[in-house]
């Protein structure tokens, strides 16, 4: 469904504890909202990397930081792909997230090489459940290490839900399964009440 106001912090928040997140569409990033069924997620005890990241790991090419550029992984995740110019991430989107990260709820991990960003994600954090919405990279396997780094960090902080709402090849690689969307929701209401936080 559409919404006629602008994109609030506080509706990110409503939307979420409710099983919703925002994506705009056309030319003029109208924000819909979307609870899909089947629901992605990724469990946080069986993901485990793929082997040819091992070496990329064990050698910590990598420097992994959190929260020290949240608006400028979201601006990377929102930049053209390919020969698609389109994007879900307008600015409407990027301005509403980046206030949910003033407020301690948005979050992102990032990856550097040689002091340079070279890849992260970013997500949202409530209670036991995180959300996760986009990852980007500049440099081969940034983006593959920053979310080994997103689910290590999870499994310190005794994290129980790792939502990554659609499947699709890339989610899929990490260990994403389907399930149905009442399972989500009754895993989310539980994972909400957790009393957590990323950092």
């Amino acid at each position: 469904m559409p919404r006629s106001s602008r994109l609030s912090a506080e509706q990110l928040l409503y939307g979420y504890v409710n099983g919703l997140f925002p994506m705009a569409e056309g030319r003029k990033g109208r924000v819909y909202w979307y609870s899909p069924d089947p629901r992605a997620i990724i469990p946080l005890d069986t993901y485990r990397p793929q082997r040819s990241l091992r070496p990329v790991l064990n050698r910590g090419e990598f420097e992994i930081r959190f929260d020290a550029a949240f608006e400028t992984v979201m601006r990377h995740c929102a930049a053209p792909r390919g020969d698609d110019a389109n994007t879900w991430i307008s600015e409407e989107i990027i301005a509403a997230y980046t206030e949910l990260h003033r407020q301690g709820y948005a979050h992102s991990v990032e990856a550097y090489h040689g002091g340079e960003l070279a890849g992260g994600l970013y997500g949202v954090s409530i209670g036991g459940a995180f959300f996760g919405e986009s990852m980007f990279y500049l440099r081969s396997n940034a983006s593959k290490v920053a979310f080994h780094h997103l689910v290590e960090q999870l499994r310190r902080r005794r994290f129980v839900l790792l939502d990554s709402q659609f499947m699709n090849d890339n989610v899929l690689r990490y260990g994403a399964i389907d399930i149905p969307r009442d399972a989500y929701l009754e895993m989310l209401r539980q994972a909400i009440k957790q009393d957590t936080s990323f950092l």
